[in-house]
Order: C-alpha cells, then sequence, then structure tokens
C-alpha cells in the first residue's frame, strides 16, 4: 500500500491474537516487516505478545460480541495512526453431535454477529480511504459442506466465505481499492484441538508461514495446505444424497 509520498506504508491489526493461530500470524507479519497491532479478549495475552515483539506496536482488549467492539475497533485503529491490512482471526468452534443448544448459539454469535461486525467495520473504514485497504479472514474448510459433528461452525464458515464474496462484489461495484484474501485451513495443532487427533493436522508455524504469504500475495481465497486443497476436491464430488449418510467426525 502506497501513501502520498509513495513510500510503502504496512500498518495491520490482527484480531485474534491472543493465542494460536491469530498469535503465530502476528508475529509472522511482524518479523517480515509489518507494523503490527493485536487485539483480542485476553488482555494479558496481548501483553505478553507486545513486550516480546519489537515490531508489535499496540493492544487492546476487544471482544468481538460486545455491543462497543466496532467503536472500540475504530478507536483502536486511529490509535495506531492507521491500517492498511486487517486480519480476522477470531472464532470458536466445538465438536457438537449432540447439538447443545449453547455451544450452538454462542459459535453464530462469534463467529457470524461477531465476525460481521468486526469486518463490515473494517470494510467501511477502508471503502473512506483514498488507497483501500486490504481485508484477510480466516475461515475453514468446514464451511465447504455441512458438517454433522460440527452443525454451527460449519454453517458459520459458509457464511463466512459468502459474505466475503459479497464484499468483493460491491467493493467492484463501487469501485473500491479493498482486496480479500479468503484463508481456508484444514485442521491445524492449537489449543483448540489440543488432547485431540485428527488426520492431517498441520503444525502451527507451517500453517501460519503459507497463510501469511498468501496475504502479502494478496490471493483472493486459498485453501491450506495442498493436502487439503485435494481433500476438499474430492468432497465437492460426493453427491449429497451420500454426503448426507456419511458418518465425518
Amino acid at each position: 500500500m502506497m501513501n502520498g509520498n509513495n513510500i510503502e506504508r504496512r500498518n495491520a491489526i490482527v484480531m485474534g491474537a491472543t493465542s494460536g493461530l491469530g498469535r503465530a500470524i502476528a508475529i509472522s507479519l511482524s518479523r517480515l516487516g509489518w507494523k503490527v497491532a493485536i487485539a483480542g479478549r485476553r488482555v494479558e495475552m496481548l501483553q505478553q505478545l507486545y513486550a516480546e515483539e519489537a515490531n508489535i506496536v499496540g493492544y487492546r482488549q476487544i471482544d468481538i460480541t460486545a455491543a462497543n467492539s466496532t467503536d472500540e475497533l475504530l478507536a483502536f485503529i486511529e490509535s495506531v495512526g492507521g491500517i492498511d491490512l486487517y486480519v480476522h482471526c477470531s472464532g470458536i468452534g466445538y465438536h457438537n453431535n449432540a447439538v447443545e443448544p449453547s455451544l450452538e448459539e454462542s459459535t453464530v454469535v462469534t463467529n457470524g454477529v461477531g465476525f460481521v461486525k468486526m469486518v463490515g467495520c473494517v470494510y467501511r473504514y477502508f471503502s473512506g480511504q483514498l488507497m483501500g485497504g486490504h481485508i484477510a479472514v480466516v475461515s475453514s474448510i468446514a464451511g465447504v459442506r455441512g458438517l454433522g459433528a460440527a452443525p454451527a461452525y460449519s454453517a458459520t464458515k459458509r457464511m463466512q466465505n459468502t459474505y466475503i464474496d459479497a464484499l468483493v462484489q460491491n467493493a467492484n461495484m463501487r469501485r473500491l481499492g479493498v482486496t480479500f484474501t479468503d484463508i481456508r485451513p484444514g485442521f491445524i495443532e492449537t489449543d483448540l484441538l489440543k488432547g485431540k487427533k485428527y488426520p492431517l493436522c498441520m503444525s502451527l508455524d507451517y500453517a501460519s508461514n503459507l497463510i501469511v504469504k498468501s496475504i502479502e500475495k494478496r490471493k483472493r481465497a486459498v485453501i491450506v495446505d495442498w493436502k487439503y486443497r485435494l481433500v476438499v476436491f474430492l468432497w465437492r464430488l460426493i453427491p449429497q444424497r451420500m454426503w448426507e449418510r456419511m458418518h465425518i467426525g
């Protein structure tokens, strides 16, 4: 992103940087020369990362589901002097074969309502900037087909994919300089999967490096990694009636 003096500005906010993939993405970006501001719910984890990494330039406690979350995000953007990149890596997911209502509802609130609030807020911010901006979101391959073991999770990930598709079209219709990257990883070794064994599980460092490369290349949508691209290709070949009778997860 170029400012008025033709000097590349690389300022980013990573939402959900308190642990796991969001933290790893923030570190990778900072070590590539980005000035990274971090946000999330657990302030002590943000403070720790801020103290450890020289290019982490600020932090703010933000609950994406809170009533004032968009105001908090805009104030944070202003406090760090504006941004060129927003990375959304804030979400939850549960195995929920019993379809326990509190788990389903909290997933929809965080991955649905919270996602739309944050991404929509940044999109409106970038829409008013002369040079636009770049929004990268971490969704999941779970959005490809409905997963019986995680109904709300897979449904909200599909919603995220479709919401980004719609914003891309909106940006083109309005001729805005806003670009998007939809990152759809498979299983990654994070605290979310601690104690569970999944096939083809990727290490955190491996996955975050691939993700950051995709962000820097401004890829429109990317499945991480090649093994999961093959998995998704095969999933899409399965007829719907057959898929509905399969036991996955």
